[in-house]
């Protein structure tokens, strides 16, 4: 069995569909490939192009990453972590506010900080590094008005209900990568060689966007596929509805770091599906033991 077929099995176990790419962050062109070409959406994904748009923005000198901002979390764009999630106004560095959407996947933090990026220099720079299926049409507030029209409710609260009952079939925009915010999975890992190998930002910039991606916190997904001492795992995760999707570098000590992106469509609608999460970890693991090299190997 090849390693694409091991990784479409896995999927089908878990009862999702998957598109995966990997790929060393040495430039060379060795890949695992499962549908990494296909457009998939983004979900919270977007947030790493935003990143890397921010910080080239702090290069230019356009923004100030130390400049302090007010926000209040009841006028925020909702979510279930960082700060809409909080009761009083919190003041904070831009570069707490990229801190937080990364390691916590904040919205109301990216929000705010698409709001100063603007969409046209994201595009800029992902056209500069050739990524040219990668698209977004606006931020998570943007994602949830869709929602709220296309399940017929009044608020996004009873939006994500009705996308989480399994009785009902909802074919919303939030689903299709047409009226979305997407990308391919080979563009992803691009966008992460690039920035491993520093190519997308100043240096201070990289090593900035690497340490915050190092700090997520969530470890149910690419990260439960490498639990061992030592290994770090850089990445983004992304869910919505029936989408679950990462992106990350797994770094092992003296090793070529590999980028791998993983994107899923679930056939149920639960608002947890670990068997989707452990088979995200599980395509991972086998993507990047192919890949695997050591630094002394050239």
């Amino acid at each position: 069995m090849t390693t694409a077929e091991r990784i479409r099995a896995v999927f089908a176990d878990a009862g999702c569909t998957g598109r995966l790419h990997a790929r060393r962050c040495d430039g060379n062109d060795e890949e695992v490939s499962l549908g990494g070409a296909d457009r998939v959406v983004t979900a919270s994904v977007y947030k790493l192009p935003l990143l890397l748009a921010y910080c080239r923005a702090v290069d230019a000198g356009r923004l100030d990453p130390l400049e302090r901002l007010t926000l209040v979390p009841a006028e925020c764009t909702p979510g279930p972590t960082g700060i809409s999630a909080l009761h009083d106004p919190v003041t904070m560095s831009r570069r707490d506010l990229a801190t937080s959407m990364m390691t916590v996947s904040d919205n109301a933090a990216a929000d705010l900080l698409l709001g100063e990026v603007g969409l046209g220099p994201i595009h800029e720079l992902l056209e500069s590094l050739g990524l040219t299926r990668t698209r977004l049409v606006g931020g998570t507030a943007d994602i949830q008005r869709s929602l709220v029209q296309d399940t017929d409710t009044h608020s996004t609260i009873e939006a994500f209900a009705a996308l989480a009952d399994n009785d009902e079939a909802w074919t919303v925009s939030a689903y299709d990568p047409a009226y979305t915010s997407a990308t391919a999975p080979e563009e992803m890992t691009a966008l992460l060689s690039a920035l491993w190998r520093g190519e997308v930002v100043s240096a201070e910039q990289t090593e900035f966007a690497r340490s915050i991606m190092r700090r997520q916190v969530w470890p149910h997904r690419i990260a439960a596929g490498f639990p061992h001492r030592g290994v770090a795992v850089a990445g983004k995760t992304g869910t919505i509805g029936i989408i679950r999707n990462e992106a990350a570098v797994v770094e092992f000590p003296g090793e070529y770091p590999v980028a791998v992106a993983v994107f899923t469509r679930a056939a149920r609608a639960d608002p947890a599906l670990p068997a989707v999460d452990a088979a995200i970890a599980e395509a991972a693991r086998i993507a990047v033991t192919a890949l695997r090299r050591a630094l002394s190997a050239d």
